[in-house]
């Protein structure tokens, strides 16, 4: 089983509730979203616990707008850091079993695209990591796009089948943590507290 963990942003609990909920097994992996780091009170905890579950089990570690905002602050230059250990290796996009994996987006004219490796090719950094619309509209390319970045105001998951699902569900702002196994596309939450999923 692929589970797929959305926008994190130091919270720690809500993290260590929501691992320990999922039926782990033989063969599963994970895939993070971005946004590991701000708002929340507890980053440098998410940093390690990641590091840490990292050697337990294979992880795909995407790069958010605020792992690219943290790198251009301290100067690291590349075109998926703005401007020009852990956060170096943060890829920008990944792609398993029919499901497209992003931080915020693709453009408008690569989701006119049939063809992902084109799309992907084509891709700006800026819509990668910012882009608000993408998740919400139909396109062409033949998987399920998953992405974070963009919380539902309702802070549920952000369903648009087959074209995408948003799993930002706001644990930084109250609501639950999400993460969601793929591809039977079950929902573990940890809510407020950090406590029992929510759903």
């Amino acid at each position: 089983m692929l589970y797929a963990v959305g926008d994190i942003h130091g919270s720690l609990p809500k993290l260590e509730a929501l691992l320990d909920e999922l039926p782990l097994g033989n063969g599963d992996e994970f895939v993070f979203v971005g946004d590991y780091v701000d708002r929340g009170s507890y980053a440098r905890g998410v940093i390690d616990r990641l590091i840490a579950l990292e050697k337990e089990w294979p992880c795909t570690f995407l790069i958010g707008n605020h792992e690219s905002m943290f790198l251009d602050y301290i100067g690291w230059k590349g075109e998926l850091y703005d401007k020009g250990e852990y956060f170096l290796a943060l890829v920008p996009h990944h792609r398993a079993e029919g499901y497209l994996f992003v931080h915020a987006g693709l453009g408008v004219p690569e989701l006119g695209l049939s063809d992902v490796d084109e799309a992907l090719e084509r891709a700006q950094p800026s819509d990668l990591l910012w882009n608000r619309m993408a998740g919400d509209l139909r396109h062409l390319l033949g998987v399920t796009l998953v992405y974070g970045h963009s919380p539902d105001p309702t802070l549920q998951v952000r369903w648009n089948m087959p074209y995408s699902i948003g799993i930002d569900t706001g644990a930084v702002y109250g609501g639950p943590l999400t993460a969601i196994a793929l591809p039977s596309e079950r929902l573990f939450q940890a809510g407020d507290e950090g406590g029992p999923p929510v759903r």
